[in-house]
């Protein structure tokens, strides 16, 4: 079985073990560009599954990826892969709502609302308005869309798949009109996933605030990136799920 993983710098497990996020910040090993750091990939949580389920692991996750990236990537693959489909599982980390990727001078560019991404001075100006305009509420709103749009592809190629979120959750809560708080999403407006989203309205599920509720601390604060033993955990605790939902086939889960 192939466990395919894509997702940001939790899916990568940035600065896990060594303090990169991508491969090419270790001078040793910038040929590789930015995937994930080997010795970080070798802890993240989608190798600990992998290892649990006898499976080969394929990792496309990259560290300040958006969700954009995830999902062009997964299609990629997915047309490479087509006659592995049926023996592969997708595991997909959805990084925070308002990233997005931009195509410039044939080179992807990943870009995030906190105001400190380097882009080539041509597009500096045009950076400068997204961290400005950006609107969570209508992020929320897009990222749901997206995703759900995402899944129902998945669905009908009969892809096996598991989403979670890392930080950010449909379940944000906002002032409506008349200053009552209220998710963004609102009830009528949330979709069946069955069991392929790990809670996508419950802002105590996403992968974040699950780790920390159970003990674990930041490996690095200024990141939020965890260390090697909550990916351990990560790994587990999707297991479980994984398990519990039978979303392998029983010969799929090795019994030990």
């Amino acid at each position: 079985m192939i466990l395919y993983v894509n997702g940001d710098s939790h899916a990568a497990a940035a600065e896990a073990v060594v303090p990169h996020a991508w491969a090419e910040d270790d001078e040793f090993l910038w040929g590789m560009g930015r995937q994930p750091h080997p010795a970080n990939a070798r802890v993240s949580f989608g190798c600990e599954l992998a290892n649990h389920l006898f499976a080969i692991l394929d990792l496309d996750a990259q560290a300040g990826g958006s969700n954009a990236r995830i999902i062009r990537t997964t299609r990629d693959w997915i047309q490479r892969n087509q006659n592995n489909l049926s023996d592969t599982f997708m595991l997909i980390q959805w990084s925070t709502w308002e990233r997005e990727e931009w195509f410039h001078d044939n080179v992807w560019w990943q870009v995030n609302a906190s105001g400190w991404d380097q882009v080539p001075p041509e597009l500096t100006q045009r950076y400068k308005q997204f961290v400005a305009d950006v609107d969570w509420p209508t992020c929320t709103r897009q990222a749901h869309e997206d995703i759900w749009n995402f899944h129902c592809e998945l669905e009908q190629q009969g892809i096996r798949h598991l989403f979670f979120s890392a930080n950010s959750h449909f379940a944000m809560p906002v002032l409506n009109a008349q200053n009552i708080t209220e998710p963004v999403i609102l009830l009528q407006d949330q979709k069946d996933w069955g069991t392929s989203y790990l809670g996508p309205y419950d802002a105590k599920m996403t992968y974040d605030s699950v780790l920390k509720n159970n003990g674990f601390e930041y490996k690095n604060p200024a990141s939020y990136h965890f260390g090697a033993d909550a990916h351990c955990f990560w790994a587990e605790y999707l297991l479980q799920y994984i398990k519990r939902n039978q979303l392998l086939r029983p010969d799929e889960i090795p019994s030990y």
